[in-house]
């Protein structure tokens, strides 16, 4: 199989979530507090589906056990990464993910969460949380018990284009009105730091989780250095984001004919905007802003022709 693999995937309702994925990219969203769509999941909380082709029906959990060979013949158990798009309306909780290791001990051999962020777009003067100031363990203790937040949490002023890596161990949250492509490591194990004792529609405060997030919250805190490069070739024009040992982060923008060549066993393509023909071994198939598929091993070679722009993830080479 030469074709690539459109989804169809699942959306998350959310205390903090909106409607701007529908007003945005214009899916038919479940609720008006619609705050994820888990675009490429092969996640069992929330599984993609296989629309075209051959595998049509098949989930990407599916895939991944019975046709190997479409990714390459990976060593890995589950499939490892896992693209989301999050409608932050108002302020998720502040919140902290634990590493490979902690999660495969405390959460029944879940992976840990190292993911990033792209900021597609935010309200003017928009920020989020990402790191804290405490010096110490016993410093985050005291501040967390005395909820001293304005002291212990490190806002960053953000813009659309803005793109942010967040290491597992980070104190981090989306802050209201904020639109964001996240890549991450396919797991759905968050702690909860803070919440702003807001409550559910049935007037329950949510669960924290603060002796796990002390636990596992890198102290002090220390922002991820990232060399962000940007190279024009023709009609591409390619920023390279982040190369990690999780994953492999870019941005395509595309005007013109841009031709590719495969770098790694699997290509995860979310497409942000535009309109453009992809072409596969001479069979050329439309491609639009809210498409979101993969490009399988078998795909060598591909052809995009268009003006659009999309964010792309690897596996960890």
């Amino acid at each position: 199989m030469t074709k690539a693999l459109f989804l169809d995937s699942v959306f998350q309702d959310r205390i903090w979530g909106g409607t701007k994925l529908r007003d945005f990219f214009g899916y038919t969203i479940p609720t008006e507090t619609t705050g994820e769509y888990w675009a490429i999941s092969a996640h069992p909380h929330g599984p993609s589906t296989v629309k075209n082709g051959e595998f049509a029906g098949k989930t990407l959990i599916e895939l991944w056990a019975e046709q190997p060979a479409l990714f390459g013949n990976p060593k890995e158990p589950v499939f490892p990464l896992l693209t989301k798009i999050l409608d932050a309306n108002t302020d998720l909780s502040v919140q902290v993910h634990p590493n490979d290791a902690y999660a495969k001990e405390h959460e029944n051999g879940e992976l840990g969460k190292t993911e990033c962020w792209y900021i597609i777009d935010c309200e003017p003067g928009a920020e989020l949380v990402y790191g804290h100031n405490a010096t110490s363990k016993q410093q985050l203790i005291e501040w967390t018990r005395d909820g001293k937040w304005s002291d212990l949490l490190r806002k960053v002023a953000i813009k659309p284009g803005d793109f942010f890596y967040v290491p597992s161990g980070t104190i981090h949250a989306l802050c209201t009105g904020t639109l964001v492509l996240e890549t991450q490591q396919s797991s759905d194990t968050t702690y909860r730091v803070y919440d702003y004792d807001r409550v559910d529609k049935d007037g329950n405060k949510r669960e924290l989780h603060l002796e796990k997030s002390i636990d596992v919250t890198t102290v002090p805190h220390h922002d991820a250095v990232l060399n962000i490069t940007t190279k024009t070739t023709g009609a591409l024009t390619e920023t390279t984001f982040v190369e990690s040992e999780f994953f492999a982060v870019y941005k395509w923008d595309i005007d013109g004919k841009a031709d590719f060549e495969a770098s790694a066993p699997y290509t995860l393509v979310s497409v942000l905007s535009g309109e453009a023909t992809l072409t596969i071994d001479g069979e050329t198939t439309p491609i639009k802003k809210a498409d979101h598929f993969i490009l399988p091993s078998t795909c060598k070679n591909w052809t995009i022709d268009g003006n659009v722009s999309c964010i792309v993830s690897t596996p960890a080479k």
